[in-house]
Order: structure tokens, then C-alpha cells, then sequence
């Protein structure tokens, strides 16, 4: 019995993965994360949501971290284990930076992409990949040439590549506006108007494909109430648009340009990304302007910088779906 435990414990600290088990019977669907980026906190806001889903409301979800050598998460890690979940995953959730994956990791998220399954990205997903030319999979990169794939996975998937900051990042929150015509929208069901985050603006530029549900307005600095510059006009940060897939199948797609871990302690934020993920899916029929989108365990984000992640944690240690996000004892900037 115990070398079964420790075969298992060996298992688990070697897929980079946890899943949280919603109460959805056969009928659950199964969700997601893919999670590396360099300086946002990806790790956390993705756990964070995918707690949220599976037990206020019933979904399996799966979260697929960036990993060092010692199977530590390690922010923006171009090693992500357990990627093959994806076949038969009902949502794909991007939140990555310039990743570079191996080939046999990369296949999974190809393979998703071709069959037309569903995405939501969140923030640097629009600059998720920077692949070298003449890989096998350079296509997906940032900035790629590919006269069949131009501008990559952010530009053909989620309709933006990323072009620069708005305004100074790490110095300019950013407030949320909904935009009038939408306020019907699905998504937006239950959502105030006026959401903070600590996530500066990205160029966000639409286009006859998207339908802008929120802009962006930067601040004049990173508090809540801060003043808004009024040098800066409102851009998109969040909307929906389809992309067509290989197999000829159209995927729904929900993007936000925000979404660091502290930008989740928005209520109005949060909810949004929690319906777009409904709507995205294909649950929008389930979304409602009261539906819990409360942390479930201790939610302690740490403020976004590169090389800021938690250090020392494995995925095994995000298992306990109670646990505090992420597992340390003092946390720079936590709560704030």
C-alpha cells in the first residue's frame, strides 16, 4: 500500500495538473486551464476560477501549470504536462505568455485548435506563444509570417495580437466600461459597470468579427479610485468573435485583456469572466445575475511582477480545493 501512495504521489507531482470534480453527474462538462505566463499570476487565477465552476457550479475542471525540473510551478515554464486532457476537454481557458512547448506537449493544443473546440483567453493569451521559424508549430508564434496564419494564435483565435501596452503598465489601473448596447448580453448579466483592475490597458482593436462588450479606460494611477486619464480615450478589453478551424467547425471565443490574479477580486470582474466562460461553453441558458461566484479557500493574490510567483509549490499542493491560493505562509501585496 504505501508504494502504491508514493507511485501515486509520484504521478501527480509529474502531470503538473489538478482537477477540482464538479457535481454534474455524466452530464458535466469538462474545462480546461492552460497556465504559464511570466508575470500576471496565471496560476492563481486560473485555480481560483476553477474552483469556482466546480463547486458553485458543477463542472470538472483541470488546471495545467508551467513546471520547472523539480515539478515546482514556475511562472511562464514552457513545460506543461498533462496537455492531453484537452481531447476531451468542452472549454479551452488560455492564460500563457511566449511559451515554446515541446512538440509532443504542443500536439494537444493543435489538436484542440482543429476540431474547433471553444476558447476563452485571458490577458497575455494574446501573445501566448513565441515558436521559432521553421518549427513544427511557429505558426502559433506571436508575430508569425505564416500567409495562412498571420499574426499567429492571439490574431487568428482570439482576434488580437498584441501590439503593446495603453498607457504605463505597473503605474496605470484601469476601470471597466460597460458598453450600453450590450448590457443585455449574456455575459454581462449581473455585472456593474465600473469594474477595477490592477491590469493596465492593452491595444485593444476590433474588428466586423468581434462584439465588444467592455472597454478599458485607463487611470491615472493603480488605486481603485483613482482618477481616469483623460489623455486616453476607452479601448476594447473584452469581447466575443468566432474562429473557423481546420475541421471547417466555427469555435466560440471570449477574451479579456485584464484578468491578473488581483484583478479577480473585482466582484463585477470576476463575474464577467465567470459568464464568459458559461457562454463560451455554451451555457449561457445557466447564467444568472446572482449565480456564487464567491473564492472558494483562502484567495490571496500576489501583486503581478515577473519572477513573482509563489516559489517552492507543486501542483499536488493546490489539490485540496479548500486550500488557500497559492499555499504561503506571507504574501507580498496579498489582499490588496
Amino acid at each position: 500500500m504505501k508504494i502504491i501512495i508514493l507511485l501515486l504521489l509520484s504521478v501527480m507531482s509529474l502531470s503538473a495538473q489538478v482537477t477540482y470534480q464538479g457535481k454534474g453527474g455524466e452530464s458535466m462538462k469538462r474545462i480546461v486551464f492552460v497556465a504559464s505566463d511570466h508575470e500576471y499570476r496565471a496560476e492563481e487565477t486560473c485555480t481560483a476560477l476553477a474552483r469556482i465552476l466546480a463547486r458553485h457550479h458543477g463542472y470538472e475542471t483541470t488546471v495545467l501549470y508551467g513546471v520547472n525540473d523539480e515539478g515546482e510551478i514556475t511562472a511562464g515554464a514552457s513545460d506543461i504536462k498533462g496537455l492531453e486532457a484537452l481531447e476531451k476537454a468542452d472549454l479551452m481557458v488560455m492564460f500563457t505568455r511566449f511559451l515554446d512547448l515541446p512538440d509532443e506537449q504542443m500536439k494537444f493544443i493543435d489538436g484542440y485548435l482543429k476540431r474547433g473546440g471553444p476558447v476563452v483567453g485571458l490577458r497575455t493569451a494574446s501573445h501566448g506563444f513565441r515558436i521559432a521559424k521553421g518549427k513544427k508549430y511557429s505558426k502559433y508564434d506571436f508575430r508569425s509570417k505564416d500567409p495562412n496564419y498571420k499574426k499567429g494564435f492571439g490574431h487568428q483565435v482570439l482576434g488580437n495580437t498584441w501590439v503593446g501596452h495603453y498607457g504605463e503598465n505597473h503605474e496605470q489601473g484601469t476601470r471597466i466600461q460597460l458598453i450600453p448596447e450590450q448590457k443585455g448580453h449574456p455575459i454581462l448579466k449581473g455585472v456593474n459597470d465600473g469594474a477595477f483592475c490592477y491590469a493596465g490597458g492593452y491595444n485593444g482593436v476590433a474588428d466586423e468579427t468581434f462584439t465588444v462588450l467592455t472597454n478599458s479606460q485607463p487611470l491615472q494611477s493603480m488605486e481603485r479610485g483613482a482618477k481616469v486619464d483623460g489623455s486616453k480615450e476607452p479601448v476594447p478589453s473584452t469581447w466575443t468573435r468566432s474562429y473557423t478551424s481546420e475541421s471547417g467547425k466555427k469555435g466560440r471565443v471570449f477574451h479579456s485583456t485584464q484578468g491578473a490574479s488581483e484583478d479577480l477580486l473585482d466582484i463585477d470582474y470576476r463575474r464577467m469572466i465567470v459568464n464568459g466562460i458559461f457562454w463560451a461553453v455554451g451555457d449561457e441558458g445557466a447564467i444568472k445575475a446572482t449565480n456564487d461566484v464567491s473564492f472558494v479557500g483562502k484567495y490571496q493574490p500576489r501583486t503581478f511582477a515577473f519572477g513573482g510567483h509563489a516559489k517552492g509549490v507543486k501542483p499536488a499542493d493546490m489539490q485540496d480545493i479548500n486550500g488557500p491560493i497559492m499555499p504561503v505562509k506571507e504574501v507580498k501585496g496579498g489582499g490588496k
